[in-house]
């Protein structure tokens, strides 16, 4: 017993630290042991560390050992998830939810998983479960995992956001001692640390590639601190070169993390995860730098105390939603999310795509979970009226792509008026997005890098405006690419606008289409002035910590506004 117990223990510091494979190989020599725990470690770490298909079994076998056992639901329902069985996982989910029915984490992944399969039979319900279980929830909870992401891409309220921001980051945060504190003083030289997953092949990157490569290097020394992936791919050793130093912590635990950064002595510390998958931003709890930022990877606030600053823009991140937000709000003077203006888009034949080339293409390129029947009314309801039109939808798996061709034939669309696109590399998903005439955003959670993308490759994208930073991404970026007239303020509108739009297009024909250039990119993506405006706004923050001043709103400056 005792044997066993030491087997766990350090199977779980192994997990703990992220290393997944190290777990599997130490619990896998005893994988015919009886051992709810063990089995259920097991099928955790094989799945994080990529055997996805072989955690199945000791998920299973775990759920044989404890029929009640939450934890290992919540296993195999990723697992199953990474396999494309969305249906099944969100049974996993319900279960979950049923034998812990006033928990925030229960209720929030039995919404989130049903909407990974588009299965909106209990979509009311599910989101009134949740709303309910959240309000119910003491203000100073800890207990749980709230699953903000979740939330995110649902109806929900700014307050009740905060609220699962804040539960989520007080139990992730759980046990990480603070450092001992350090002073910023004036410097000439501030050092920027960036914490993330997504350093390869990833949106993050390629949002951010070229304003790292346009940076004041005389002012301002980047290093990257990466607990992802090494792909080897362009885009990695582009991001890479573009930085002083890349720094590889996937083997280290959050207070690991904090620990090489406080090293490192970076200056600000900037996290670019949040509440997303695969973040380790809570490193940061232990305040390894003087100043602590959150940028562009979870588009709300992390509930964090220790961070200090959130950046937005005006549009996203408005001063007015400051009660709604752990951090001081700080804002850019254009749309918070970068670009790169090297893209360079290759429009593929039609043919090739399985579009034909009479055919009206109205491109949803968001992820199905985004999809909520309002949503999905206002859609065929364009489709209605424009019966020459489809509808070219991101693939969320054979079960979710059914499920939502089952949903148009139930408004009356024939079914084969949706065409699925399947996942390419990320330069080919670039390049085939030109072949659309419209494209049709989601709320209450937007495109985000998804409409970006869409605006590189030329297409028109139209947005409903909505309340929160998840749902105006889209009105910021368009408002960037001087395009606010595609940014309605109500459902029927946008029905109307996309309408207008789509027959435009379909008047100018296949022709038309092939004369359609992308948008002058440089105008409206100016990674040099980006990178002036963000490193301003390192230089303001950095000022108030070296003047002993505690964090504050620093609104986007114009050039009548030069003061905080």
């Amino acid at each position: 017993m005792d044997a066993l117990k030491d087997l766990l223990r350090n199977a779980l510091l192994e997990m703990g630290r992220g290393r997944y494979a190290e777990a599997v190989a130490l619990l896998e020599p005893h994988a015919q042991v009886a051992s709810n725990e063990l089995q259920r470690y097991l099928g955790e770490s094989l799945r994080r560390s990529g055997c996805v298909q072989e955690a199945i079994a000791p998920l299973m076998q775990a759920l044989a050992l404890k029929i009640d056992d939450v934890d290992a639901y919540l296993q195999l329902a990723f697992a199953l998830q990474s396999l494309q069985m969305k249906a099944e996982a969100a049974e996993c989910f319900r279960t979950v939810a049923a034998l812990r029915p006033d928990s925030v984490m229960a209720q929030a992944y039995q919404a989130h998983g049903d909407q990974q399969c588009a299965r909106w039979l209990d979509f009311d319900e599910n989101l009134r479960a949740l709303h309910a279980v959240i309000r119910a929830k003491p203000d100073d909870a800890a207990d749980e995992f709230g699953v903000p992401f979740a939330l995110a891409t649902l109806p929900h309220s700014a307050a009740d956001l905060l609220k699962v921001a804040r539960l989520s980051t007080r139990f992730l945060s759980r046990g990480i001692a603070t450092l001992p504190p350090v002073t910023a003083v004036d410097k000439p030289k501030l050092r920027i640390g960036y914490l993330s997953s997504d350093f390869h092949a990833h949106a993050t990157a390629a949002l951010m590639v070229e304003v790292l490569e346009r940076r004041d290097r005389e002012r301002f020394e980047v290093l990257l601190f990466s607990h992802g992936p090494d792909d080897g791919s362009p885009l990695q050793q582009r991001i890479r070169a573009a930085c002083e130093r890349f720094i590889d912590v996937g083997d280290l635990d959050p207070a690991g993390i904090a620990a090489r950064m406080r090293a490192e002595g970076v200056d600000i510390a900037v996290d670019l995860k949040g509440h997303t998958a695969g973040s380790r931003f809570t490193a940061l709890a232990a305040r390894p730098a003087p100043v602590q930022v959150a940028w562009l990877g979870f588009p709300g606030t992390c509930g964090a105390d220790f961070i200090d600053y959130v950046i937005g823009d005006a549009v996203v991140t408005p001063l007015g939603d400051a009660p709604f937000y752990s951090e001081r709000i700080a804002q850019l003077p254009r749309c918070y999310q970068p670009g790169d203006s090297t893209r360079r888009i290759v429009p593929p034949p039609r043919a090739g795509l399985g579009l034909p080339d009479d055919a009206l293409v109205l491109l949803s390129a968001n992820v199905v979970l985004k999809i909520t029947p309002a949503v999905f009314d206002a859609w065929m309801a364009i489709l209605h009226r424009l019966p020459q039109a489809l509808l070219w939808q991101l693939s969320g798996g054979e079960q979710a792509d059914a499920q939502l061709r089952a949903e148009a034939a139930s408004r009356g669309i024939a079914p084969e008026r949706l065409v699925f696109m399947p996942p390419v590399p990320m330069t080919e998903h670039w390049n085939r997005l030109a072949a659309a005439d419209v494209a049709l955003d989601t709320w209450p959670c937007n495109g985000h890098t998804t409409t970006s993308d869409a605006l590189a490759a030329g297409v028109p994208v139209v947005t409903l405006r909505g309340d929160g930073f998840a749902s105006r991404v889209a009105e910021s970026l368009l408002t960037q690419a001087r395009l606010s007239e595609l940014v309605c303020e109500t459902p029927e509108a946008y029905v109307d606008l996309v309408y207008a739009l789509a027959d435009r297009a379909g008047q100018a024909g296949q022709a038309g289409r092939a004369e359609r250039a992308p948008p002058t990119i440089p105008a409206w993506i100016d990674s040099p002035a980006f990178a002036r405006d963000l490193e301003a706004l390192y230089e303001r923050m950095w000022a108030r910590a070296a003047a002993g001043l505690p964090p504050e709103a620093l609104p986007a400056r114009t050039p009548d506004n030069t003061s905080d």
